[in-house]
């Protein structure tokens, strides 16, 4: 049985909550203060030197393989960060929101990307290239700390992610996304738990490493046990505590 810490839901979802699996709901959205800590002049220099970029919904930002030239931070939208294997088959490793940075991990530049990042509806991000965060942490003690404080969180991300792909099944991983979705975009509904359908079977399936048919007939199965009910619009929860341990 999963354990799990206690689901905390928020009536208005203003910051949407960066999703990936983890067994530990607290900390999901620590990377979203990437630059908060900032002063206003601090701030308004990294704009002054960062180069804004909107990306279309499904609009890849960067590719695996291609070569790292610097890092780009999530203003508004979604993005995706994702694997591609040799056989063409993608794991989806998170989706990150306002607040957070993509393209790392090598924040100067150089190298190859190992994995590649989509849109998930229109996104503005603001680009700093690897030679703009050289300057910017030798000039601004400050964003040095917030690179270190974002790769770390991003390496308890990936160690999170690798630990519930190596530890758990299909099955445990499937009840525990449905238990981090309500957790950071869940709504309280006559003693339901309504999770808006933002999010596709096929999407699911790359994030529990399944396929889209073992999603469809998972949820088939929660449905006849009165666990959820699914429509086009929304997932909804009746009992999340029956997801441990259902199947």
């Amino acid at each position: 049985m999963l354990q799990r810490n206690p689901i905390m839901l928020e009536e208005h979802n203003d910051n949407p909550s960066a999703i990936y699996l983890s067994e530990y709901l607290m900390g999901l959205n620590e990377g979203s203060t990437f630059l908060s800590n900032l002063t206003d002049d601090d701030l308004a220099t990294v704009r002054r030197l960062g180069t804004k970029v909107t990306v279309q919904k499904g609009q890849n930002l960067f590719f695996q393989g291609d070569k790292h030239n610097g890092v780009w931070i999530v203003e508004s939208g979604r993005m995706r960060s994702y694997y591609t294997g040799p056989s063409g088959r993608e794991i989806t490793l998170a989706y990150w929101t306002p607040g957070h940075f993509v393209g790392g991990p090598e924040v100067f530049g150089g190298g190859l990307h190992i994995w590649s990042g989509d849109a998930m509806e229109e996104t503005e991000l603001l680009f700093l290239s690897g030679t703009t965060m050289k300057r910017l942490v030798r000039e601004i003690p400050d964003i040095a700390i917030a690179v270190i404080d974002g790769l770390v969180y991003k390496g308890k991300c990936y160690s999170a992610l690798i630990q519930m792909l190596g530890t758990r099944s299909v099955s445990e991983r499937l009840e525990q996304l449905l238990v981090i979705l309500a957790s950071a975009q869940g709504i309280h509904e006559n003693n339901e738990i309504i999770i808006e359908r933002s999010i596709t079977f096929e999407q699911i399936a790359t994030i529990v490493g399944a396929t889209r048919q073992w999603v469809t007939q998972s949820f088939e199965k929660l449905q006849k046990r009165g666990i959820v009910t699914v429509n086009r619009k929304n997932i909804r929860i009746k009992n999340i505590d029956s997801l441990s341990g259902m199947f």
